[in-house]
């Protein structure tokens, strides 16, 4: 009797409680150990083990979005408490508090300038357990945290103790051993200027463990992120106590208190209605406009890629920004980006949109001079909001968009069993199916699949179209309204091509049909993007865009209403048969020889076979297919059977 193997559904859905449980990655590990060891057969062992490679992926991926969520959710409240409360200490205890917690360390700790004894001393700390620790003072240029402040930039340690790129003190070193840290990363809280290594020193937030760690960079721009809360609180601490100082003296100081009062209201007022439209959420543009009236000036919102997608002048009504060039704008874009602050470029202030490493968009103030530091932290300011708005409306973009993606492959998988059920959920989202749609299919590399899915949403989200997408068969499906035609599909191919490449940094090829209305007819439209997008692979068009009409003849054959099997069948018949019966290769023979430019010696060498033999196999063609195949209109027309057959084998 044959021997029995136990059976790979038990491992496949231990991996789906694991993946429900949030089990640790070891876990998933152990799943295929145990299916070898029960005796599953080698090719259920294979999809044990893929299996798990996924759950693992799909672990990463949810443990991310929810660290990011933790990490937006934690600048919001830091953001609710610097407009709720002006007590500094209840705020600098909130911002520690986060830091700890975010980055999941030991202690977490704050030191601020004292101006009068020329050091720095311990003003929060969370997580800490030694009185000594926490009574430390540090003079600039000593330890982790005086080189910080000293250079005004964050630096981190793996282990402290043996650390020699750092100035020990025996006070120092006694309060860490006696804390117990080893690793160590600090950030300044600069004011005046946010670019490393200018401004002035507010203090350093710091994050520590007490064993070794190597701290990311994604780590070090979230305490980064929080360093710039603590120091917005710190800089209206000390406005607020310029202010009481100024009234004190009115009688000598009236001009100044003045001005400085209008500015701190000015200060306040952009504060609280930045914060609130954070808080409502509202959208791109009203930041805009509210930037624009509280500066005096027209702001224009762009892309990464420079292209305009907001324009207000102060109080709401449209700005023209036709003159703008997008080159110019990008360009510097990517000085604010470096510079970590606006600039000042062609009479305009520039303002990169940041979230981490990743550019989402730039604000431009136009039509003023000089900016004052708190006009100008103004700006920073609504650029920070800016991209938190972005990144909330991307969060719910790409949730929409994966819902609506689920509708799309049920279309795409089978349209004709229930038409009017898939246009009602469509209705039902947001989705008109009998509206008519451009259909594009995308693909890349291997290496750059899995950036393809979250790419089509950007593009979507950045170009603010009104479409869909959702991953199907190894690539991408965007669906893009085009109720009056007005997208040209081959055109709409490559622009879409050209953007997604960009986002996933690696070439992107789109096939684009239609458009077409109906779950059927977006169905076939699907069909025939696909098999142009088999076209352009043979065709060597990777990293471009077409549509079938684009192709020329290969086009026309591939189009809805042609059948491929019927003509490479009807064309190269007699000689399929005869290879099927015999075993022989005369279609692989004609096709090298038409590759090899109708060159014989050229054919045997790239079949590897004497002359002789490719003249034999050339008679028996021409016995098979009669003494006009090598004409050029015969040629043609099989040398276009060869190539369709052969893309028939990429399927």
């Amino acid at each position: 009797m044959p021997e029995q193997t136990a059976s790979a559904a038990p491992f496949l859905r231990r991996l789906l409680d694991l993946l429900a449980d949030d089990a640790p990655a070891e876990a998933f590990g152990a799943v295929a150990a145990r299916a070898r060891a029960a005796g599953v057969g080698p090719g259920d062992l294979a999809e044990v083990e893929a299996a798990t490679a996924t759950a693992l992926r799909v672990r990463g991926v949810m443990r991310q979005h929810r660290r990011r969520e933790l990490q937006l959710s934690a600048l919001f409240d830091t953001a609710g408490d610097l407009a709720a409360s002006r007590d500094l200490d209840a705020v600098l205890n909130a911002i520690v508090r986060r830091a700890r917690k975010l980055l999941g360390t030991d202690t977490a700790y704050l030191t601020l300038p004292d101006e009068a004894a020329g050091d720095t001393h311990m003003r929060v700390t969370d997580g800490s357990v030694s009185p000594l620790f926490q009574s430390l003072r540090l003079r600039l240029g000593e330890g982790l945290g005086g080189l910080v402040a000293q250079t005004a930039r964050p630096y981190a340690t793996p282990d402290y103790r043996t650390d020699e790129r750092f100035v020990h003190t025996p006070a120092i070193d006694a309060g860490v051993l006696d804390e117990g840290l080893v690793a160590i990363l600090g950030v300044p809280l600069l004011l005046g200027s946010s670019r490393p290594g200018g401004g002035t020193v507010a203090g350093v937030l710091f994050a520590a463990e007490r064993s070794p760690r190597a701290f990311a960079p994604d780590e070090t721009a979230l305490l980064c992120s929080l360093a710039a809360h603590a120091a917005i609180a710190i800089d209206t601490a000390r406005a607020l106590a310029d202010t009481r100082t100024a009234l004190a003296d009115l009688a000598a100081a009236n001009a100044a208190v003045q001005a400085h009062s209008a500015a701190l209201q000015r200060a306040e007022e952009a504060h609280d209605r930045l914060t609130d439209l954070v808080l409502r959420g509202g959208d791109v543009p009203e930041v805009a406009t509210a930037v624009a009236g509280l500066l005096d000036g027209p702001i224009t919102v762009h892309d990464p890629a420079g292209r305009v997608t907001a324009a207000v002048r102060p109080g709401g009504a449209a700005f023209a920004a036709d003159g703008l060039d997008p080159r110019e704008i990008t360009t510097a874009t990517e000085d604010s980006r470096a510079a970590a602050r606006a600039v000042r470029r062609d009479g305009r202030w520039v303002c990169a949109v940041l979230a981490g490493p990743e550019l989402l968009a730039a604000l431009v103030l136009h039509g003023r001079g000089g900016l004052g530091d708190s006009d100008r932290r103004l700006f920073e300011r609504a650029a920070v909001v800016t991209g938190l708005l972005l990144l909330l409306r991307r969060t719910v973009a790409e949730t929409e968009n994966r819902i609506r993606g689920e509708l799309v492959t049920d279309l795409l998988t089978d349209p004709g069993r229930d038409p009017a059920g898939l246009a009602e959920r469509g209705r039902r989202l947001g989705v008109d199916l009998d509206r008519p749609h451009l259909l594009l299919v995308a693909e890349a590399p291997a290496g750059a699949r899995e950036k393809l899915g979250g790419a089509a949403v950007r593009y979507l989200f950045g170009a603010d179209a009104d479409g869909v997408s959702a991953e199907h068969a190894g690539g991408v499906v965007l669906l893009i309204a085009d109720d009056g035609g007005r997208l040209p599909p081959g055109d709409t191919a490559r622009a879409t091509a050209a953007q997604l490449g960009q986002l996933t940094g690696a070439p992107v090829t789109v096939a684009a049909a239609g458009p077409a209305a109906g779950p059927r007819d977006l169905a076939a439209a699907h069909a025939e993007a696909v098999r142009c997008l088999r076209a352009m692979r043979v065709l060597g068009r990777t990293g471009d865009g077409a549509c079938p009409a684009e192709l020329g003849f290969l086009g026309v054959v591939l189009g809805n209403g042609h059948d491929v099997a019927d003509f490479v069948t009807a064309t190269l018949g007699p000689l399929l048969g005869y290879d099927a019966r015999r075993g022989t290769e005369l279609v692989r023979t004609l096709d090298a020889y038409f590759s090899c430019g109708a060159s014989l010696t050229r054919a045997k060498d790239e079949l590897h076979v004497h002359v002789n033999t490719v003249v034999q196999r050339l008679e028996r063609v021409q016995a098979l297919l009669g003494p006009d195949w090598n004409t050029p209109d015969r040629a043609l027309e099989l040398q276009l059977a060869l190539r369709l057959r052969r893309l028939g084998d990429h399927k």
